[in-house]
């Protein structure tokens, strides 16, 4: 493994800690190009209330907008969780070559759990896949996330019940 690569998926982690801060689900993602960081983005959808404020899309929009093109050839884009399809389909739309994410996402994931969209010979475009860059600690912000989440309706519930007395 390249030591880059772990360099820039913390990075990525660092924007997902940023999303958990905002209290959205912590996933975020970094875009290189000539080993230069172009996009930095983290998970915005319950800020927007937009479904399509994926951590992969705002990068990828940001990207496209500092190159001055659709067409990110050239470059590498970090995310810490495996994309989803609406993800998996910008990354193939927008040519990036090649992906490295964190955490594989057995509901959701694309590029390998329960699709391929990456490397589908179909499509007119496919990329190069490195997972498993630091994904135990990706996967961990997740669960710890989402197990936080639990405790506190947990909490909540047991506080809404009526108490009864003897």
């Amino acid at each position: 493994m390249d030591e880059k690569d772990y360099k820039y998926m913390q990075m990525a982690i660092d924007e997902a800690m940023n999303a958990k801060a905002l209290g959205e689900v912590p996933i975020g993602a970094i875009i290189v190009h000539d080993d230069k960081v172009i996009a930095r983005a983290h998970n915005l959808r319950e800020t927007t209330q937009n479904a399509v404020t994926h951590a992969e899309l705002s990068a990828i929009q940001d990207a496209c907008r500092e190159v001055g093109s659709w067409r990110l050839e050239e470059t590498t884009l970090y995310v810490t969780l495996e994309p989803c399809p609406m993800c998996a389909g910008a990354i193939l739309q927008s040519r990036i070559p090649r992906v490295v994410y964190g955490a594989r996402d057995p509901k959701g994931g694309c590029v390998d759990s329960l699709y391929r969209l990456l490397n589908d010979p179909r499509f007119n475009h496919e990329c190069e896949v490195t997972e498993g860059i630091l994904g135990d600690e990706c996967g961990e912000i997740l669960t710890s996330f989402f197990r936080g989440i639990r405790e506190r309706k947990k909490k909540m519930k047991k506080e809404a019940s009526p108490k009864v007395e003897n």
